[in-house]
């Protein structure tokens, strides 16, 4: 299987490099391609001419999504950058798979969310990465969209300049008081476990949407803690609301993803988040 990764440079992408080592696959980052362009594109799929795309690109700043030119960035990336991607992929006979995010979601319920659970976003990246979901529903029949959440890996996100894990150890470090929010429940997502799960998906070309996360929930201060607790750390941590936090865009209470269609496909879940955890810990020693 030939394979087009958009997106090599981040966590994810990094981490799907490594996993498909053995595979003939292809990695661009943004240098090598940007999505919003749909002839850049069409030109990128008739000279590798892979059997299907995976891209990881996307404009996450939440935040910076709210503002005015925030808001135009993200649907080009977001929302058009998939319909491009689609179209290309529907004219040279190739699938996609399409990363999409729990922000898709508005966080009230208090069960985790399914893939037949209706999408009601609640921020302008929510709504972008909901648009790039649809218009791949309408115009390629041979896709995956993969929604997941949390996400942290080695490599760091190249959007938004390293990960929480990384910023917690950071702040310990500095030895400042540090203040997490404590009513946002989600599921932080190793990228290596993500990237090892949408190789087993592709492999069944079982086309559709997919929750892939690690298992279990907790709030982001309970992440913080158990960050701590793993690295034998004890900073001055202390719980905030996300209102106290400033946050500009609004964010989900509970945006935890139930996993029915993988368990239905014949997948085993993922190890629970504090293992995978343990292991991004131990992992980033060698680096």
């Amino acid at each position: 299987m030939k394979i087009l990764l958009i997106g090599a440079n981040g966590q994810l992408g990094s981490d799907l490099v490594k996993t498909f080592a053995n595979d003939e696959l292809t990695p661009l980052t943004h240098k090598d391609i940007e999505v919003t362009d749909l002839a850049q594109i069409q030109a990128a799929l008739s000279r590798h001419k892979p059997d299907v795309v995976i891209n990881t690109a996307a404009y996450h700043k939440v935040d910076e999504c709210e503002r005015p030119t925030g808001v135009e960035r993200s649907f080009a990336v977001n929302a058009y950058g998939a319909r491009n991607l689609a179209l290309a992929c529907r004219e040279h006979g190739a699938a996609l798979l399409q990363m999409s995010s729990d922000y898709v979601f508005d966080g009230k319920k208090s069960a985790a969310y399914a893939e037949t659970d209706a999408p009601a976003p609640i921020n302008v990246y929510g709504i972008s990465k909901l648009a790039g979901e649809y218009f791949i529903r309408y115009i390629l029949d041979r896709h995956f969209i993969v929604r997941s959440t949390g996400l942290y890996g080695v490599a760091g996100s190249s959007g938004k300049g390293g990960n929480f894990v990384e910023l917690m150890l950071r702040l310990a470090r500095e030895g400042k008081p540090i203040r997490v929010v404590n009513d946002q429940t989600l599921t932080p997502t190793y990228t290596v476990d993500l990237a090892h799960k949408i190789k087993e998906l592709l492999a069944t070309r079982r086309y559709g949407l997919y929750h892939v996360t690690s298992r279990g929930a907790c709030t982001w201060f309970d992440f913080a803690a158990k960050i701590f607790e793993l690295s034998g750390l004890s900073p001055a941590l202390s719980p905030q609301t996300t209102a106290e936090s400033g946050a500009f865009a609004r964010r989900p209470a509970y945006s935890v993803l139930a996993h029915a269609a993988l368990v239905q496909a014949g997948f085993a879940d993922m190890r629970p988040w504090q293992d995978a955890l343990a292991a991004y810990l131990q992992e980033r020693k060698t680096r």
